[in-house]
């Protein structure tokens, strides 16, 4: 059976008339009777008994619209709901942030997210390690710099600022350093990167250049967490990524200093395999991710 005719023919019967199933079907009226009159032929009966007034049910129509008009809805009904589950994210979406970009910008979200959708599952990988995606199993990374594999897909978001900040109490007890020879008089709190085994050169612009300027302390970390922790603790001076301490800056615990060297950022890329960006999921992170200011 021809379930699109049998869908013109409970309009019809609805509507007991040709012009307004037509209209609101968006059809024309020959081609709406051309349809019931197809279906009329593949059944051997009259479903509807036609006159210039009117248009009516015959008995086997009318049969046929009880029996099987239900049907029919559930069936409408059951195409919407898996629409609906091909639309809505569903199943477990692993994914791998730093460590202190995920604690404080991704929590927040992917908590969000499964309160507003119970049939997703998020498995959140918080590590300054460079996890492998595919080997991995990983739906998508968020990574700073440039992206070399050209394999994935890097889609970019707002960079990520860069600030120099320091506990009112070290700079009661040292000083606030005015530029940056004297920064290098200061007890720099500093992060080894894990990757080349270097420490990390804070980044500044100087009379609107780029400079990158290696810094000294006695306190050496191997992640930005507790590099925020020891600034907190006025053991010195740091440079984090703004949304790290930005709290701490609006609150009075942190204070930001050489802002006229301010200015550098880092990029910041939603990173994925061609596999999963049609993911409903993923899109969904993506989508929420980006509502996020940082």
């Amino acid at each position: 059976m021809d379930l699109n005719a049998l869908r013109l023919l409970v309009r019809v019967a609805e509507t007991r008339s040709f012009t307004r199933a037509a209209g609101d079907l968006g059809l024309t009226q020959s081609g709406l009777s051309r349809a019931i009159s197809r279906l009329e032929q593949q059944l051997g009966v009259r479903l509807l008994q036609r006159n210039t007034r009117s248009v009516s049910l015959t008995p086997d129509g009318q049969m046929l619209v009880e029996r099987a008009g239900p049907l029919l809805a559930e069936l409408v009904q059951t195409e919407s709901l898996l629409l609906e589950r091909r639309d809505s994210p569903t199943g477990v979406l692993k994914i791998s942030t730093p460590s202190l970009f995920g604690r404080k910008v991704v929590m927040p979200v992917i908590g969000g997210l499964t309160e507003r959708y119970p049939a997703l599952s998020i498995e959140a990988v918080m590590t300054d390690r460079i996890v492998d995606i595919v080997d991995e199993g990983f739906d998508a990374v968020l990574r700073t710099g440039t992206i070399q594999d050209q394999r994935l897909i890097a889609r970019p978001l707002a960079p990520l600022r860069w600030v120099t900040v320091a506990a009112p109490a070290y700079l009661e007890r040292h000083g606030t350093p005015r530029d940056l020879a004297e920064l290098q008089r200061h007890n720099c709190l500093t992060v080894r990167n894990l990757r080349s085994g270097r420490l990390v050169e804070w980044q500044f612009m100087d009379q609107g250049k780029p400079l990158d300027l290696a810094v000294t302390g006695r306190l050496i970390f191997d992640i930005g967490d507790a590099l925020v922790d020891a600034v907190l603790g006025g053991f010195g001076i740091a440079q984090l990524m703004e949304f790290a301490v930005r709290k701490a800056l609006d609150d009075g615990r942190l204070r930001p200093i050489l802002q006229a060297y301010d200015g550098r950022s880092r990029e910041l890329s939603l990173v994925y395999p061609p596999s999963r960006q049609c993911s409903a999921k993923l899109t969904t992170f993506a989508a929420a991710l980006g509502q996020v200011s940082w």
